[in-house]
């Protein structure tokens, strides 16, 4: 084969790979004619015009990306670590080619700088017990500023918040110290209803003469029944143990 003949071939497949492009059905084609924006195109088959025409694929796939830890000051002056994750995808293909430079970097740098800014408003309490919240306030926020790019962010979450040492030992003492308090509540509840339930059993007892002659014998059966060791105990008429309780009050 002539060298002629090899150039030709080699002229003719860099034609081929320069007009002939496929893309996949996740992604789209920005297509530029001599350097202005043409349209964009895709899925599928597409052609090009060699040297006039030039393409730039996009991914249309949801975008997982973590926000790296940052150094956070509270409202209440609390140093903390947080760190996040970012999901979001292309929206409008030509716009994240054509508003922005790098649309991945430029949507990571301002997730960290909204992370900070977002939490620098609330205090410790809110940040550990309104997590919701925030990650609501975080992707409304984030959605609005990347919406000029063509960019549609779904969710954001905060992963972790690490707290220091002292902090993270004067919460483990308010808790303990809570969880005392509710045992302490608990036990003075027990006792009053102990003893609610004491006075309707005297009340009712008093009232009636021949229930306390059925509770004396219940206690000498259980008496009785009790360990192994022998018992012995000397049942007294109970009209005997009234006259001495009211002599004894006189």
């Amino acid at each position: 084969m002539s060298p002629f003949i090899l150039v030709a071939l080699f002229i003719a497949l860099a034609l081929v790979l320069q007009t002939v492009k496929i893309l996949d059905e996740y992604e789209r084609g920005v297509v530029f004619r001599l350097g202005r924006f043409k349209s964009v195109r895709g899925p599928g088959l597409i052609i090009l015009i060699p040297f006039v025409e030039r393409m730039v694929k996009v991914g249309l796939r949801t975008v997982t990306m973590d926000i790296p830890s940052q150094d956070i000051i509270t409202r209440d002056n609390v140093t903390l670590k947080v760190n996040g994750v970012v999901y979001f995808r292309v929206n409008v293909p030509d716009k994240s080619i054509l508003r922005v430079e790098n649309y991945l970097l430029a949507t990571g740098q301002i997730a960290q700088t909204t992370l900070r800014s977002v939490i620098g408003q609330f205090e410790l309490d809110e940040i550990l017990s309104s997590r919701d919240k925030i990650n609501a306030k975080l992707q409304t926020i984030l959605d609005e500023q990347t919406e000029p790019w063509g960019i549609k962010v779904s969710a954001v979450e905060v992963k972790a918040i690490d707290l220091p040492l002292d902090m993270q030992r004067a919460m483990a003492k308010q808790a303990e110290a809570e969880r005392n308090k509710r045992a302490k509540v608990i036990s003075a509840a027990g006792e009053l209803e102990a003893s609610v339930k004491l006075a309707e059993a005297a009340g009712v007892l008093s009232s009636q003469p021949n229930a306390i002659i059925l509770r004396y014998l219940d206690t000498m059966k259980e008496i009785s029944q009790g360990t192994g060791k022998s018992t012995t105990f000397f049942p007294l008429p109970i009209d005997f143990m009234n006259k001495i309780a009211s002599k004894v009050s006189k």
